[in-house]
């Protein structure tokens, strides 16, 4: 008798070598999505967006192309005036002013300030229990704020969550500085540190950094490294703090490249915390010799703390606006393009971060307006990223967008991808309007 599987076996075969045939068809790219490498030639000329060297927004350091940031004091009795009444207006005239030099701003309220009355609202001095305390701080009549009243703590928490409603997502705003006592940086050393009367108890700055944590979902926020006192704050006494995503700054920042107060302060906040929220501070000027001492160290020391910005308003005086613009360009992120490879309908890019900090906001690789689906966020330092972009094209423009920036600015890469060099505008980063 025939055996029907073998008089069926040449069919079979024949079956099986279509089949493969067809697997190998459709495992081969067409001639349209054949990746092929795409010469690119960019290089980063400016201080990136949200980092770099800062100025006082009221100073004429300020109008220069050799920065990206500006900072202000803010006072809460310039919004506030009336209970559950908001005026922001100040605080839009130094955004806008900011914006208009193709700047961001950094921010900080204050309630105390050596020589001045607190910048508590009116209506709450004015409430019967309300007490505040005059005393001398460095040398000047002083008043320091009623921190044991529950209306002025009410205030504190209410004022930041309209602050964040308003301008959490304002691209104007780069970053938040926070604090209580003289300057809002967190101390009392001259004049009377009272925990819950001349400064909040610790029990309500723990609650107080929890509400930011909640209401603050794109602007990064900062505290002085002086919260690293245990008599003072509430991090070491509840260390679950340290794992809400605040920055570090630290206003007399080259202290802490020696042993000591402040670099004991780095140490506490963990010095891994750049990775996820950025640093930054402020270093007076009062002479040559610290200008000569801070520039011979600072691309070093930027790179050691991983720093994003810093303040610097005296330090004209003692350089050129070009040297300003080195050491800015020397902190936060700095963005490679070390491949490029584009098909019909797609692309391959692979981004390096070579600078110190990563991007603290969502920044996307763009291929002719196509962008990413994943972001450059949280791309650290000698770290690299391969992306791929649902567009391509025989002369693809590639391109790093972002929505939080202002008219005028742009993130840039460096490439050396190739011999052939593009036009100027098919290099360059814009911001998605």
């Amino acid at each position: 008798m025939a055996d029907p599987m073998r008089s069926q076996m040449p069919i079979l075969s024949a079956l099986f070598l279509i089949a493969a045939c067809l697997r190998i068809y459709a495992a081969e790219p067409s001639s349209g999505d054949s990746f092929r490498p795409v010469p690119l030639q960019s290089r980063i000329t400016g201080v990136q967006p949200m980092t770099g060297i800062v100025m006082w927004e009221d100073s004429e350091n300020s109008h220069t192309d050799a920065i990206a940031l500006e900072y202000s004091y803010l006072r809460y009795n310039d919004v506030v005036k009336v209970k559950g009444h908001y005026d922001w207006s100040v605080v839009e005239r130094k955004l806008s002013s900011i914006a208009v030099r193709k700047h961001q701003a950094v921010l900080r309220f204050y309630e105390t300030w050596p020589g001045h009355q607190t910048t508590v609202p009116d209506y709450i001095k004015a409430l019967p229990d309300y007490a505040e305390t005059q005393a001398k701080s460095q040398g000047r009549d002083t008043g320091f704020p009623d921190w044991s009243h529950s209306e002025y703590q009410r205030f504190f928490l209410e004022f930041y969550e309209q602050f964040a409603a308003k301008y959490d997502r304002d691209p104007r705003l780069a970053f938040l500085e926070v604090g209580f006592g003289l300057w809002a940086e967190y101390h009392i050393y001259s004049g009377p540190e009272e925990l819950g009367r001349t400064f909040p108890s610790k029990e309500f700055q723990a609650q107080f950094f929890r509400h930011l944590s909640r209401i603050f979902e794109e602007t990064p926020w900062m505290i002085s490294q002086d919260a690293q006192e245990a008599s003072r704050a509430p991090f070491a006494a509840q260390p679950e703090l340290l794992n809400l995503k605040f920055g570090i700054f630290d206003d007399t920042f080259h202290r802490a490249w020696e042993p000591g107060y402040n670099l004991d302060g780095w140490e506490f906040f963990g010095r891994d915390r750049w990775k996820h929220s950025p640093c930054g501070g402020e270093i007076l000027f009062r002479d040559r010799q610290r200008e000569e001492r801070v520039a011979a160290a600072w691309a070093t020391e930027a790179a050691n703390f991983h720093i994003t910005f810093m303040i610097c308003e005296q330090w004209p005086r003692w350089t050129t606006m070009e040297r300003i613009r080195e050491h800015g360009l020397a902190c936060g992120y700095r963005f490679k393009v070390t491949a490029f490879e584009a098909s019909d309908t797609a692309a391959h890019v692979t981004v390096a971060n070579t600078g110190v900090a990563p991007i603290y906001c969502e920044a996307f690789v763009a291929v002719n307006g196509v962008r990413a689906e994943e972001s450059l966020k949280g791309l650290l330092p000698g770290e690299e990223r391969r992306f791929t972009v649902a567009s391509g094209g025989t002369n693809p423009r590639l391109t790093i967008e972002c929505d939080r920036l202002v008219p005028g600015q742009r993130i840039e890469f460096d490439a050396d991808l190739g011999t052939t060099v593009l036009p100027a505008n098919s290099i360059q980063s814009f911001q998605q309007l």
